[in-house]
């Protein structure tokens, strides 16, 4: 493809260079390659500019020139051009499949399995984008990052069209409406979930990162939206946008329910949407998830799903990966791994935990270094108010103490906690307290199969493997 088709407006010179490939990491330029510039927090694509050129780039795009032997687009923002020209080079694959896009602090992956599970279930080919796994054409890989770089995006899109997909769901995190990562991206309907605190490491305050969360629905085209107005910040979204089609437990909104019950084995309840009104009896648990199913109901109905497609399959939709996973050896009493690391998340399933539990509801949870500090006090303090024995205890600690981390989230949590730095001993103590009509609750790291620690290194650490083994030492097969 010639590179003034994907990107219009370059000069004359460089107009015709034949483009067959694009980069922004210069370990990954072939001969043909069109090298984006990326300034990132610790590398400056423009430093690397030169070994891309050598490597076979034909062409870079950058913020101010650099008198190179290929021809070079100077653009305001790298990052931005990076997704337009994606999108053009492989084919503006977002105008040829629904793809739905899933923002907010919590429930972005239950709520994007969600809605792959409603479109397939009206006979459709969804694919899938998220912090879990990506799935392509009915192929599963691990997923690196919540939302891919752009250049990735758009391939995997292409890919996903190619493969006979013809819708996607996709989680958008912050990061990613903020450094562009989803720029070109046509989306066919855009679900706001909730916002709360996390990510201030990143934003610094929690006005810019709303800021960075409304860009789905302002700065791109978001197709329609679905606002969860049981949310302070959904509330106001939803007055701003034309269109917005809203969803609510405790809301006077489009789509809501009636007579919600939840326990261990689920959530039943009267769906009430502008379809009409249905019984749904689900395997997913807590209102939290109903939440989510509400947001994931409507943006189906908004892509034609019948209303009885969409109850059939709430009602057979599997749990998440570590999202609410409960791990059964036989015992008498409740083991859940969840992803819950804000203080939000982690209230609504100790809630959850709450209402299951005959007995006591043990908690074990940490906090992530080199993340927002200002939140691990909050976390112990949730930690101290919703469960009967809480234990802190370490997450990714990654270049930080972790007994530094502990101290901080007990400072939140007061004298009524224990600390147990090392977080398989802080479950195996966890499990061997248990008793019959208990809940435990192991939070923080949810589907996540390693610790990182300091120097970049991680640590091969499944919560759920590890509460397995917990069980077993306490004589449950």
């Amino acid at each position: 493809m010639r590179l003034d088709a994907i990107l219009p407006g370059v000069d004359a010179s460089g107009a015709g260079t034949e483009i067959l490939d694009l980069a922004f990491d210069d370990r990954r330029v072939r001969k043909g390659t069109l090298f984006f510039c990326v300034s990132g927090f610790t590398r400056d694509g423009h430093d690397f500019a030169q070994a891309a050129v050598t490597k076979g780039a034909v062409a870079v795009v950058v913020e101010r020139p650099l008198g190179l032997s290929v021809p070079e687009v100077v653009v305001p923002s790298v990052r931005a051009a990076m997704g337009v020209a994606a999108d053009a080079f492989y084919g503006q694959p977002s105008s040829e499949i629904d793809v739905v896009g899933v923002t907010g602090t919590n429930g972005k992956t239950t709520t994007a399995y969600l809605v792959r599970a409603l479109l397939e279930s009206s006979g459709r080919q969804c694919g899938l984008v998220g912090t879990v796994e990506s799935i392509v054409a009915g192929h599963s890989e691990q997923a690196v990052r919540t939302t891919p770089e752009a250049i990735e995006l758009h391939e995997m899109l292409a890919a996903m069209r190619s493969g006979g997909d013809d819708s996607a769901a996709i989680e958008v995190s912050s990061h990613a409406l903020d450094l562009g990562r989803v720029a070109g991206v046509k989306f066919a309907c855009s679900i706001f979930t909730n916002l709360t605190q996390d990510h201030l490491d990143f934003h610094r305050t929690m006005d810019a990162y709303w800021g960075s969360k409304r860009r789905l629905f302002t700065d791109l085209p978001c197709g329609t939206p679905i606002i969860n107005i049981d949310d302070d910040h959904g509330r106001v979204l939803a007055t701003d946008l034309e269109g917005a089609v809203t969803t609510g437990i405790s809301s006077d909104a489009d789509w809501s329910v009636a007579d919600l019950q939840t326990d261990m084995l689920g959530s039943s309840f009267r769906l009430l949407s502008p379809d009409g009104d249905a019984h749904v009896t689900t395997k997913l648990p807590g209102e939290f998830n109903v939440r989510n199913m509400l947001g994931a109901a409507a943006a189906a109905a908004s892509l034609g799903v019948s209303l009885d497609l969409v109850v059939e399959a709430l009602g057979t939709a599997a749990r998440v990966p570590g999202r609410f996973e409960p791990i059964d050896r036989g015992q008498p009493f409740a083991v859940l791994i969840d992803y819950a690391h804000t203080p939000d998340s982690l209230e609504n399933v100790l809630e959850a935990a709450q209402g299951i539990a005959e007995g006591k509801v043990i908690c074990v949870v940490g906090c992530g270094g080199d993340r927002d500090t200002t939140k691990r006090p909050l976390m112990g303090a949730v930690l101290a108010a919703h469960s009967d024995v809480g234990i802190i205890t370490s997450d990714n600690p990654r270049s930080e103490d972790p007994e530094s981390i502990v101290a901080e989230v007990s400072v939140g949590a007061g004298t009524g906690t224990r600390v147990v730095v090392d977080r398989r001993e802080a479950i195996m103590l966890a499990v061997s307290e248990a008793k019959k009509g208990d809940v435990v609750l192991i939070a923080g790291k949810g589907h996540e199969q390693g610790q990182e620690v300091a120097g970049g290194i991680k640590l091969p650490f499944d919560d759920r493997t590890v509460a397995a083994e917990a069980l077993e030492e306490a004589g449950w097969a």
